[in-house]
C-alpha cells in the first residue's frame, strides 16, 4: 500500500512538474485579459514567476550582508533614487524578460522624455514626455480606468510586455518619484514585444477590459457557465452565529450581503461586531476571517465605493468577486458579537472549476492589528501587513488608520520580502504612493484597483485599499509585506489591516480570529489638555514685531499635549528681532512669570522682558525632537492691574540647531506671590 501511495505521489508530482515546465505562449490579448481575470489569481504560481518594483526610494536604505543589519531603514528622501546615470540620462528601471510592465505611477510627471527600450532595440518602443504616459492624449494610454489621476497621483496600468529585456531611461526634467511594477515569467515563456500601434483585435481587447473596469460594481464580473446562486436570510442575536455549507468541487465567485447597520457613526462598531469566516474543505481554522466591513474593503463604517474585486454600493449592497476555489465544501459563517439583534441577507454564487483543483490555492483574508512585527530591531519602523509561508500570491490589502491627532500619517514605504529575501524586491516611496495617490491628499476616490473610502482630512478615520490584480506578488516559500509607520501607537496613530492572499493547502496562515474587544473601542477621540488659569499663546494680542510672522499652529498631531492643542508660532525671524505681546494682570501685585514653550531642532534662543523688566537669562529652545519645555519660570516682577507688554527677543541658536530661529509659545501664567 505504501508503495502504491508513493507511486501515486510521484505521478502527481510529475504531472505538476510537467504543467509547470510547459512553456506558455501569451498574446497581447491574453495579457490584457489579466486586467480583469480574477480566477488567474487563484492558480498557484509556477517556479520562476516573480513580481517586483523599481522605484525612486532613498538608496540610503540598505541591508549589510557583512553584519546582517539594516542601515538607514527609515531614510525618507524618496524622490530621486535611480539605478545609475548614463551621460545626462537617468536609468529608472531595468529588467530581464520574458516579462510585462503592469503599473507606472508618479507624483510629479513633467515634460522631460521617458523612453522605454524593449528587447535590446536601438529605438524606444515608447518615447513620450513623462506626463504623456498619464494625460490621456497618447494611444494606447487613453482608457480612463487604466490611465487616471486620483488625489494628485498619476497612474498607468496599460500592460507593456517584452520578451528579452526592458530598460526605462529618463531625460532631464522628467519629474520626481516613480514606480515601475512588473512581472517576470518563467524561462521559456513567449510574450509579444509591445508596440504602441495596436492591432484592431488588441484595441478591441483593451476596450472590453475598459468596459468591465469602468463599470466595476456588483455586476462587473461576467456570468460563468454553470454558475448557481443561493440566498440565505440571517437573523442573529448577541454571540450567535449562522453557518451555511456549499459543496464542491467548485469556486465561490461572488458574495453579496445586505445588512441593517445603524446610521453613522454607530455603524463603525456594528460592522466590527459582525464577522464573516470561511472554512475550506473541513479545515480546523478558518482561511477567511474578518470583521464584516473590513472584509469587503472599507473601515470604519459603511463607506460606499466600487472596485473590481469588492465594494459597497450607495444603496447598501456589499459585494466581493474574489475567486475562491475548494475541493469538497465551503462553510460560510456570519457571527454577531454585538449586543443588538441584527438581520442580513446573504447571496452566494458558485461555479464549476475550469481546471484541476490541485492547480488552485485557497483564498485567505485576515484582519489584525500589530501582529507579527519584524524581529530585527533596525526594522522597528516596518508595520507588518502579512507574514505567511507556503506557495501562493499576495493580492491585496485594506489599511484602516485611526489618526485622531491629525497631521500626515503616511510617510512610509511598502516593502515586500519574497522567499526569504533580505532586501525587499518591492520597496516604495510613501504610503499614499502605494495606494496610487500622492502628497497626502485626503480626497476620496473610487477605482477598479485602488480606493480611498474615508479620510476625514487625514484626522480621524482613514481607509485605503490596493488590489494587486495584474501585479499580484507570487511566492514559492514565504511572503512578508510591511509598510512603514512613522507615528507611534502611543500618539495615538493606530493601524489595522485586512490582507488578501492565496495559499497552498500545505501553507501556514498564522492569524487567528480576534475577540470583539480587539476590534472595537480603540478608535476613541482625544481630549486636549487645557492649562487652568493660563493665557493661551495663540490668543495673545500681537502689538508689534520687527521681523517674521506670527500665527496659530495646531499641535495636536504630536505625541505630547499642548494646551488646547495649539501654540503661538513665530517664524521667519532672525537674531535681534523682537516680538511684543499684550499680557494682562488681573490685580496689582507681585507675580512670578511662568511660560510653556515648544522645543525643536529649528528653534532659537530667546530672551524675555516684561515692560522694562528683563526676565531671567535667555532660554535655549533647541531639541532634536518636537517636545514641550515644561512650565518654565521666566522671572518675577511687580505689576499694576491691566495691560502689560511682553517682549521676546531672538538672541541666536544652539550650535546643533537648524538656523531658523523659530519660537513657539504654548501659554503664559501670572502666578501671584503672597
Amino acid at each position: 500500500m505504501k508503495s502504491l501511495l508513493r507511486l501515486l505521489t510521484l505521478g502527481f508530482t510529475f504531472t505538476l512538474a510537467q504543467a509547470y515546465s510547459a512553456p506558455q505562449h501569451f498574446t497581447y490579448e491574453d495579457l490584457i485579459h489579466r486586467l480583469t481575470d480574477l480566477e488567474s489569481l487563484a492558480r498557484l504560481p509556477a517556479p520562476g514567476e516573480t513580481t517586483a518594483q523599481w522605484s525612486s526610494y532613498d538608496r540610503a536604505s540598505k541591508y549589510d550582508e557583512a553584519t546582517g543589519k539594516y542601515k538607514g531603514w527609515d531614510a525618507n528622501g524618496d524622490g530621486n533614487g535611480i539605478i545609475r546615470k548614463e551621460g545626462e540620462r537617468q536609468v529608472l528601471a531595468e529588467m530581464t524578460g520574458p516579462g510585462c510592465l503592469w503599473r507606472i505611477w508618479t507624483a510629479t510627471p513633467k515634460q522631460g522624455h521617458v523612453k522605454i527600450y524593449l528587447d535590446g532595440a536601438a529605438e524606444p518602443a515608447v518615447d513620450l514626455p513623462f506626463i504623456g504616459y498619464f494625460d490621456g492624449k497618447n494611444s494606447p494610454f487613453t482608457r480612463t480606468s487604466l490611465v487616471h489621476t486620483v488625489a494628485r497621483g498619476w497612474n498607468n496600468y496599460t500592460p507593456i510586455p517584452y520578451q528579452k529585456s526592458c530598460k526605462v531611461v529618463a531625460d532631464p526634467d522628467w519629474g520626481n518619484y516613480f514606480h515601475f511594477g512588473y512581472t517576470t515569467f518563467p524561462a521559456g515563456t513567449v510574450v509579444p514585444t509591445f508596440k504602441r500601434n495596436l492591432t484592431p483585435a488588441e484595441e478591441s481587447a483593451l476596450d472590453a477590459a475598459e468596459k468591465i473596469l469602468s463599470q466595476a460594481g456588483p455586476e462587473a464580473v461576467p456570468t460563468r457557465p454553470g454558475q448557481k446562486t443561493q440566498t440565505f436570510n440571517v437573523d442573529l442575536n448577541q454571540n450567535v452565529s449562522a453557518a451555511t455549507t456549499v459543496t464542491g468541487p467548485g469556486a465561490i465567485t461572488r458574495l453579496r450581503l445586505v445588512l441593517d447597520p445603524p446610521a453613522a457613526p454607530g455603524d463603525r462598531d456594528a460592522l466590527r461586531e459582525w464577522t464573516l469566516s470561511i472554512h475550506w474543505d473541513g479545515e480546523t481554522n478558518p482561511s477567511v476571517w474578518a470583521p464584516l466591513g473590513d472584509f469587503f474593503g472599507t473601515a470604519a463604517g459603511a463607506n460606499p465605493y466600487l472596485s473590481l474585486p469588492a465594494g459597497l454600493t450607495p444603496d447598501g449592497v456589499w459585494f466581493t468577486h474574489w475567486y475562491m476555489p475548494f475541493a469538497r465544501q465551503a462553510v460560510i459563517t456570519l457571527k454577531n458579537d454585538g449586543s443588538t439583534r441584527r438581520k442580513a441577507n446573504l447571496e452566494i454564487t458558485q461555479a464549476p472549476l475550469t481546471a484541476d483543483q490541485a492547480e488552485y490555492g485557497r483564498f485567505h483574508a485576515k484582519w489584525h492589528r500589530d501582529a507579527l512585527p519584524p524581529t530585527e530591531p533596525e526594522r522597528a519602523i516596518d508595520w507588518t501587513m502579512l507574514k505567511t509561508t507556503g506557495r501562493g500570491r499576495f493580492v491585496g490589502v485594506l489599511l484602516h488608520v485611526w489618526n485622531p491627532r491629525g497631521s500626515w500619517w503616511g510617510e512610509g514605504d511598502e516593502k515586500f520580502f519574497v522567499d526569504g529575501e533580505k532586501f525587499p524586491s518591492t520597496i516604495g516611496t510613501g504610503s499614499e504612493d502605494y495606494f496610487g495617490y500622492a502628497w497626502g491628499n485626503p480626497s476620496l476616490y473610487w477605482n477598479a484597483y485602488h480606493n480611498q473610502t474615508i479620510a476625514m482630512g487625514n484626522k480621524g478615520h482613514i481607509a485605503l485599499n490596493r488590489w494587486h490584480i495584474t501585479d499580484n506578488v507570487p511566492f514559492q516559500q514565504s511572503f512578508e509585506g510591511a509598510i512603514e509607520k512613522y507615528f507611534s501607537n502611543h500618539r495615538p496613530t493606530l493601524f489595522a489591516s485586512t490582507v488578501f492572499w492565496y495559499l497552498s493547502t500545505t501553507g501556514n496562515d498564522p492569524y487567528p480570529p480576534l475577540p470583539v474587544v480587539e476590534r472595537t473601542g480603540y478608535y476613541t477621540g482625544t481630549s486636549n489638555f487645557v492649562a487652568k488659569g493660563a493665557m493661551e499663546g495663540e490668543y495673545l494680542r500681537v502689538l508689534s514685531k520687527t521681523g517674521g510672522k506670527t500665527q496659530e499652529q495646531q499641535m495636536d498631531h504630536y505625541t505630547e499635549e499642548w494646551s488646547q492643542g495649539a501654540q503661538l508660532w513665530w517664524t521667519g525671524s532672525k537674531p535681534g528681532d523682537q516680538l511684543k505681546l499684550e499680557v494682562r494682570a488681573p490685580l496689582a501685585g507681585r507675580y512670578r512669570i511662568l511660560g510653556a514653550f515648544t522645543k525643536a531642532r529649528d528653534y532659537g534662543i530667546a530672551r524675555f522682558q516684561l515692560d522694562d523688566h528683563q526676565l531671567g537669562e535667555p532660554v535655549d529652545f533647541y531639541h532634536e525632537n518636537v517636545i514641550l519645555s515644561g512650565l518654565l519660570t521666566l522671572g518675577e516682577t511687580t505689576l499694576a492691574a491691566g495691560a502689560h507688554t511682553l517682549t521676546i527677543e531672538i538672541m541666536g541658536a544652539n550650535p546643533k540647531a537648524q538656523k531658523a530661529y523659530m519660537t513657539g509659545l504654548d501659554y503664559l501664567k501670572l502666578e501671584p506671590i503672597p
